[in-house]
């Protein structure tokens, strides 16, 4: 990937450096390594079959009664995870990214989705509002709360920001054998594609509806969502693409690392078998086939993962 001497975004906080955050004992629900699920029993009125959120929704969102400003009480990641307890508060960053090359390759790749999401925005009438991303080391707080490096990247829709302790491309590279920095711009990309679901009203929606959800809905509902993130991440990847960014075999990266970070590949690696009613990110066919849905193509139209078999 050609993304040295490009511009770099100044949406980062990089809070790296600072010391860890003491964790204060005790864990409640909901964790920013996932779209929150409810535990619970099923309740009337929510089932799949009776949601329709279309990505159509990206060009009609008053015809449908959704305020796409509204803000969602969770977050959304990039690898499943369990739930942690969280605080609230967030210590503000400055801004500024400290001069490493991991800063200035988040910040490069960062400045790269807010060119092509302003862009897509503004060629439907809309105005893109960028997220701003913070780089941490072992813990942060957020919008949503508390949460550790364990809990992989995730999305905060309560503040609009993106976190990620970079520790994590070391794991994704030694553990999950996923390598490569365009693997790394499709994470950063994927939580991108949480702050677009965001503003065009899915995430406010899922929340809306999963409250009525079984569990096995909610995880059902959930793969959904991760998909389409993932296929936003693929649309960004097609432009990125046009501009002459990426080098022989990034792609490849890419999908491997959608293959390496399925819940299937996760379960059998960890526990040696996988338990399908449980995934909520997708199965690492699903995560490859809709990113590369989205690549391919370029249109969010592509990305209905609502109303299209999964």
């Amino acid at each position: 990937m050609r993304w040295r001497g490009r511009r770099q975004s100044s949406n980062i906080d990089d809070q790296r450096g600072r010391g860890g955050l003491r964790r204060p004992g005790g864990f409640g629900s909901g964790g920013p390594g996932r779209i929150r699920i409810p535990i619970g029993g099923r309740a009337g009125g929510g089932s799949i079959s009776t949601i329709i959120i279309l990505i159509v929704l990206f060009f009609g969102l008053k015809a449908c009664g959704i305020d796409p400003i509204q803000i969602l009480n969770g977050g959304g990641g990039f690898l499943p995870g369990d739930d942690h307890g969280r605080l609230s508060s967030t210590e503000s960053g400055s801004g500024s990214v400290r001069n490493d090359e991991m800063g200035q390759f988040v910040a490069t790749v960062l400045a790269e989705t807010e060119d092509v999401w302003h862009g897509i925005f503004k060629s439907n009438g809309l105005t893109y509002e960028e997220p701003r991303l913070t780089l941490f080391e072992d813990q942060v707080n957020s919008a949503c709360g508390f949460a550790s490096s364990a809990s992989g990247p995730f999305y905060c829709p309560g503040d609009k920001k993106i976190y990620l302790d970079t520790s994590f491309f070391q794991q994704l590279s030694r553990q999950f054998g996923a390598s490569g920095d365009f693997a790394e711009a499709y994470v950063i990309a994927h939580e991108v594609g949480h702050h677009v679901q965001n503003l065009i009203g899915v995430l406010p929606r899922f929340n809306q509806m999963r409250q009525r959800m079984s569990e096995s809905e909610a995880n059902q509902m959930s793969v959904r969502v991760e998909l389409q993130a993932d296929c936003f991440a693929g649309v960004w990847g097609h432009f990125t693409a046009q501009k002459g960014i990426l080098e022989e075999g990034d792609l490849e990266e890419a999908l491997n690392a959608a293959q390496q970070i399925g819940d299937d590949t996760l379960q059998k690696r960890m526990q040696g078998y996988v338990v399908p009613e449980s995934f909520n990110h997708g199965t690492s066919a699903q995560r490859q086939k809709w990113f590369a849905r989205g690549y391919q193509s370029g249109k969010l139209s592509d990305c209905d993962t609502f109303n299209t078999p999964i």
